[in-house]
């Protein structure tokens, strides 16, 4: 390997597993990845990737060598942040994936919040509808619905947070589950729902929906139409319209966890940035779920 600039190339083309999605990240075109890439392997006397017109596949070389890379990497940025001192205050870019629940309706107060104590941090919320790929670099921490499985992450837990059932103020009267006979089902595209944690149906007992999106936030908007739908108590404020119904029979309770790479517990900057999202998410969704309960449906 001739210089960490090398390094740097491989691990991008690896993480987008593409010359054209690597490209924008580097600010380079395609075809001088493609020419840095074969240098790089012809240096090494051995292939990194497996190309095919799907993208750029690793190598079992490539993966071992992805993973130094990475651990070489962590330990660069470290130095970094060392030689900056702690004194300069939090900056730099900070990139969090969420679920769309969570990067539409607590992350901008959240975010906004932490960005104005710290002027010099930019931050940024990756909205997927899928979970975030942290091992690709999508982000450099996330919030999940479920603790991942595998991976060389580590796992904080951040708060529950509470779901009910919630219609229009003004729509038909919902007193007990009988009501629901009739009314159209909002909710997921069963076959797009990417975490167990979000299949609400089962406890509506339902057969399916009749308004769906794989946006809760799309979601949220479809119930200030019509309709009946689980929605979580945290966005129930951003849609007045709505209040919830049958609180006491239907009454879900889910988590967040913030999710990082291992390497970055090293990052005392990463570290602070993670522990006033925490705080600041707590904080949030137990302000929202107090003014939720104020629009519950006066009980018969």
């Amino acid at each position: 390997m001739e210089n960490w600039d090398d390094m740097r190339v491989f691990l991008a083309v690896a993480r987008a597993e593409s010359l054209t999605g690597a490209a924008p990240i580097l600010k380079m075109d395609p075809a001088t990845l493609g020419r840095r890439i074969a240098r790089l392997e012809r240096s090494l006397g051995a292939a990194l990737f497996v190309k095919s017109p799907q993208g750029y596949a690793l190598t079992d070389l490539g993966e071992r060598m992805r993973d130094r890379a990475a651990e070489a990497e962590a330990h660069l940025i470290l130095a970094r942040e060392t030689g900056q001192g702690a004194s300069s205050g939090l900056s730099g870019q900070i990139r969090i994936g969420a679920p769309d629940g969570a990067a539409n309706f607590l992350l901008p107060q959240v975010c906004a919040a932490v960005q104005a104590e710290h002027p010099a941090l930019e931050i940024q919320i990756l909205s997927l509808p899928r979970v975030v790929n942290l091992s690709r670099r999508e982000a450099d921490m996330a919030v999940t619905v479920s603790p991942p499985a595998t991976g060389r992450l580590s796992v904080q837990r951040i708060s529950d947070y509470k779901l009910h059932l919630a219609t229009r103020q003004d729509g038909p009267q919902i007193a007990r589950r009988a009501d629901l006979n009739g009314q159209p089902i909002v909710g997921y595209i069963s076959d797009m729902i990417f975490d167990k944690e979000l299949d609400y149906l089962g406890e509506l007992g339902a057969d399916g929906v009749q308004m769906a999106s794989n946006s809760v936030a799309v979601q949220l908007q479809m119930l200030r139409q019509s309709g009946v739908g689980i929605v979580h108590d945290f966005a129930l404020p951003f849609a007045p319209e709505l209040h919830r119904v049958l609180v006491d029979d239907i009454s879900l309770t889910r988590s967040f966890y913030l999710v990082r790479h291992t390497s970055d517990r090293q990052s005392e900057r990463l570290n602070s940035v993670a522990d006033a999202i925490m705080s600041g998410i707590q904080a949030e969704i137990t302000r929202l779920e107090g003014i939720a309960r104020l629009t519950d449906a006066p009980v018969i």
